[in-house]
């Protein structure tokens, strides 16, 4: 086709008394990029809004635009009808300067934001400059379209990032600005610091007998017992008693007495620290050499400490599981997981919570072979048992009682897995297969059944386990897709469950699986039940705190307040009086009205 008879929308003639020697010169086939440009949006922000989609339907939003952008490229360079010296030139100008800005970008940038946000913004850029500039038949439109691509590929190093929402959008913040670490270490009063404990008794026996040892409390179920708050919780919001600034981690509280323990990333090092529970004061902190940042989970640890005994256990996003004194801190004995596992730390970091039975303490890891689940002996901290399990789990073992045995049990990718605590042997492994991780806790109901929580695409299975012979077997009860909580742990109450099914918290029948109501957008959050009061603390990913009934026909909000700054993943505490809360800025305290008469209601 001649340059004087093509379509508009592959460009138009140039001008009869135009220079240039038209017949080097070709309009570019531009209808290719003008698909490709809306496929790119389009894949960016529709599969947010698909409910119920499969579990890697974030990979289409986070990754998709980026495989538009390689398209993009591949139609510059052989389909575009420009001339090669403009291909060659273009290419060249686009790789230089992804990479350039990539030698220039703030390291959070690095990984994943120059794949989902970087490249397919600057190729994009250059794209509709070519398209804008489709009527100029000379090496111009190539150079435009190169410093245009220039351009957006360099807005991006004006960013930097702290990883990403639930819903998988980056939490960008500009680059001059201080980050939540930096702005936790410029504010932290070192000569305050490591005050030490004052009442060594009273210390030394909370330690030894904690109210809420570790992740989750002591069935690590999300639960709290024994105490049943007034009525006048449900009138208003707890009164504030403390609020200080905290070092980034995914950990939650271990509370023992007036103790709280957790664990920060304070620059170099990752820290287990003791907070005074009353007042926020910092106690003591053991600092250790290891930094994880990844693109996506952001910074820090990410399991919760466990208190035992008068020793505190943690396991670091790099692998250093470690035994602490509780009183003080002193490191008793380290273990590397990257060389004991012999793996390096997972996407998203080792995340396990440590768990003690009686004296041995276990955690996943997810190594090859048997190299699973790890268990070490807790006075020497020598290997006990080994065992084999699925990669994909970012979930803790927690012990369960099916029928009149004790196990440890663990969700993985492949499904649940049940294990006897002295010496690793797997008395059940249900197969039930998901295509991406589990991050989540199982929850027993009634002794023999058990709850196999799941995400996007594969939703919530009950299980009934039986005794077969020495053995145990389980079958399905019902499978439900009205309850898919991602990372978000459930609790169940007086026959329901209670969670989030994506972002939309939930209430859901143990009976058969049937969804009893829906509502109330808290993003990725956690909750907790206060079994003796009926009642539910959700702790919105916002930072939003909610006070919910347990009604099973209906949700009830009592109050929503706004309790905390910025993205909150962490597991709300309550011990006694006493709510606490985190995430990676700060941390806080309030206080919870009881009932006059404190004993538990039936």
């Amino acid at each position: 086709m001649s340059v004087e008879t093509s379509s508009a929308i592959d460009g138009d003639p140039p001008a009869p008394n135009a220079s240039h020697d038209h017949s080097k010169w070709k309009p570019l086939r531009v209808w290719i990029p003008m698909i490709l440009l809306p496929l790119m949006v389009l894949l960016r922000f529709v599969p947010k809004l698909i409910e119920d989609g499969p579990s890697t339907i974030w990979m289409a939003s986070a990754f998709g635009p980026f495989l538009i952008a390689l398209l993009i490229v591949l139609w510059w360079m052989l389909l575009s009808r420009a001339r090669w010296q403009e291909r060659l030139v273009g290419g060249i100008a686009l790789a230089v300067s992804f990479t350039l800005v990539a030698i220039l970008a703030d390291k959070t940038m690095l990984g994943p934001p120059l794949i989902v946000l970087t490249a397919p913004l600057g190729i994009a850029g250059f794209a509709v400059a070519l398209i804008v500039f489709r009527k100029l038949l000379t090496f111009k439109r190539t150079l435009y379209a190169s410093l245009v691509a220039l351009l957006c590929f360099a807005f991006t190093g004006l960013l930097q990032n702290h990883g990403v929402w639930g819903d998988f959008a980056f939490d960008f913040d500009w680059r001059w600005n201080e980050s939540p670490e930096e702005q936790f270490l410029a504010s932290r009063d070192t000569n305050s610091a490591d005050l030490g404990i004052e009442d060594m008794a009273s210390a030394t026996a909370a330690f030894q007998s904690p109210e809420w040892p570790g992740f989750r409390g002591a069935n690590r179920d999300g639960t709290q017992r024994g105490v049943r708050y007034s009525d006048a919780l449900r009138e208003a919001p707890p009164k504030e008693l403390w609020r200080i600034q905290v070092g980034p981690a995914w950990s939650s509280f271990a509370v023992a007495g007036d103790y709280l323990v957790t664990q920060e990333q304070r620059g170099e090092s990752e820290c287990v620290v003791c907070y005074d529970a009353l007042t926020g004061r910092e106690v003591w902190n053991h600092a250790v050499a290891s930094r994880f940042f990844e693109g996506l989970g952001g910074l820090g640890p990410r399991a919760t400490p466990t208190i035992d005994n008068g020793f505190v256990y943690s396991l670091g996003a790099e692998g250093w599981l470690m035994k602490l004194d509780a009183i003080d801190g002193r490191e008793i004995w380290k273990v590397d997981m990257r060389e004991a596992a012999g793996r390096q730390p997972p996407m998203w970091g080792f995340s396990s919570s440590p768990l003690v039975v009686n004296s041995t303490v276990a955690v996943h890891c997810g190594g090859s072979g048997d190299k699973g689940i790890l268990a070490f002996n807790t006075e020497t901290g020598e290997p006990r048992w080994s065992t084999p399990a699925s990669e994909q789990s970012y979930g803790s073992l927690q012990r369960v009682d099916l029928h009149d045995m004790s196990l440890l049990a663990i969700l993985t990718d492949e499904g649940a897995l049940f294990i006897e605590p002295s010496t690793g042997e797997i008395a059940l492994n249900y197969s039930w297969k998901h295509d991406g991780y589990r991050a989540l806790q199982p929850q027993v109901i009634d002794g023999n059944r058990v709850l196999v929580p799941t995400g996007l695409g594969t939703g919530t299975r009950l299980i009934q386990v039986d005794r077969e012979g020495d053995g145990l077997v389980a079958e399905a009860l019902w499978t439900t897709r009205d309850l898919k909580p991602d990372f978000n742990d459930i609790v169940v109450h007086q026959g329901y469950i209670y969670g989030f099914d994506d972002s939309i918290f939930t209430c859901v029948d143990v009976a058969d699986g049937s969804r009893m109501w829906k509502g109330g957008r808290y993003g990725k959050g956690q909750v907790l039940l206060l079994a003796d009061s009926d009642l539910l603390l959700v702790l919105g990913e916002r930072g939003e705190l909610v006070l919910l009934g347990t009604e099973p026909t209906e949700r009830v909000e009592y109050w929503n307040i706004d309790a905390i700054e910025g993205k909150t993943w962490n597991h709300p505490v309550v011990v006694g009086d006493r709510l606490f809360i985190r995430n990676a800025r700060e941390a806080v305290c309030y206080q919870l009205p009881i009932a006059e008469s404190a004993a538990p209601t039936e």
